[in-house]
């Protein structure tokens, strides 16, 4: 399979980020995160994350969101597509997909750091109308993935870095932490990709019928899926259902579904300590054998392999 490599340039329009906003974001989220992992703050659509040391890539689902990377690097793999991300440039997420994501750049004394904020599709909407003409979405156009990279501008920086410090002060967050996302969202509704993110509030565009798509199928990801039908249901012909999921997922109908299942059955065995036949059963597998193919092919392991790894590492903890 080949794979498409998607950079970006740096930081744009001959405007570079300063580098005392950078490492004055990275000194804060590393205060705030002593320990590496994945965090909640104090305002929820908030997460700061941090790692002391590169990875293989861990295969999950993302959800809508923007994705900053403050210190090291990343780059996430989606179907045949890699994008690389850094303090230069920042991932958005349009849509709920499934992905491999590495970090490319860590160490303990200069760990990645990153934060990444939920994105609302409802407030993409209301910040489109608030817009008025000027917000009017661009064309879409076929090929364009549901995951993206764009340069950081000084505006968006500065956004973030006052969301950040709010983080010090949460009597303030309350106030100033839904208005901070607001102007973070539209900073990136308003750069050089924004458009991708603008699809979102076209109802019946092609961007907005295949988030519905993705919708049912997470809805329904243990039933047999008949692509016609669902592309029915979409009001589009399979084959333009294919051709626009594929394109904004890079994967088709039936292999998206497969991802969610592995993806869910993963959890339920690790959340739940759910066997992996019973796993298997419960996401809609039918031969446990296709299962632990299947799985092994996505998370490098066979499912029993990877628990007993689990259970075994817990074990020695205790």
């Amino acid at each position: 399979m080949e794979i498409m490599e998607l950079h970006t340039r740096h930081a744009g329009a001959g405007q570079p980020v300063e580098e005392p906003r950078q490492r004055e974001l990275a000194e804060r989220i590393a205060r705030l995160v002593p320990g590496d992992g994945a965090h909640g703050s104090a305002w929820a659509p908030l997460t700061l994350i941090r790692a002391s040391a590169p990875n293989q890539g861990l295969p999950s689902v993302y959800e809508p969101s923007l994705c900053v990377v403050v210190q090291g690097s990343k780059r996430t793999l989606v179907g045949d597509r890699v994008l690389h991300y850094d303090p230069l440039n920042y991932l958005v997420v349009s849509l709920t997909l499934p992905a491999v994501g590495q970090i490319l750049e860590a160490s303990p004394e200069r760990p990645y750091l990153c934060l990444r904020l939920a994105i609302d599709a409802d407030e993409v909407a209301r910040l489109m109308l608030e817009l008025g003409q000027g917000g009017t979405p661009a064309t879409e156009k076929d090929g364009e993935l549901g995951m993206f990279v764009a340069s950081m501008s000084n505006e968006l920086l500065d956004a973030l870095l006052r969301l950040v410090r709010l983080l010090d002060t949460p009597r303030d967050l309350p106030v100033l932490a839904p208005a901070a996302g607001r102007e973070i969202l539209y900073r990136v509704l308003m750069g050089d990709l924004g458009r991708q993110l603008r699809h979102l509030a076209v109802h019946e565009g092609r961007t907005q019928r295949v988030a519905r798509a993705i919708d049912w199928i997470r809805s329904h990801y243990d039933q047999t899926l008949r692509v016609g039908a669902l592309a029915e249901a979409m009001h589009m012909s399979a084959s333009s259902l294919h051709h626009q999921f594929k394109a904004v997922t890079a994967m088709s109908p039936l292999q998206f579904q497969k991802q969610l299942r592995l993806h869910e059955a993963r959890r339920l065995m690790f959340s739940e300590g759910v066997e992996a036949a019973v796993a298997a059963h419960r996401v809609g597998y039918g031969s446990p054998s296709q299962f632990s193919r299947e799985y092994r092919r996505l998370f490098g392991a066979p499912p029993r392999r990877e628990v007993q790894a689990i259970q075994g590492s817990a074990a020695a903890m205790g």
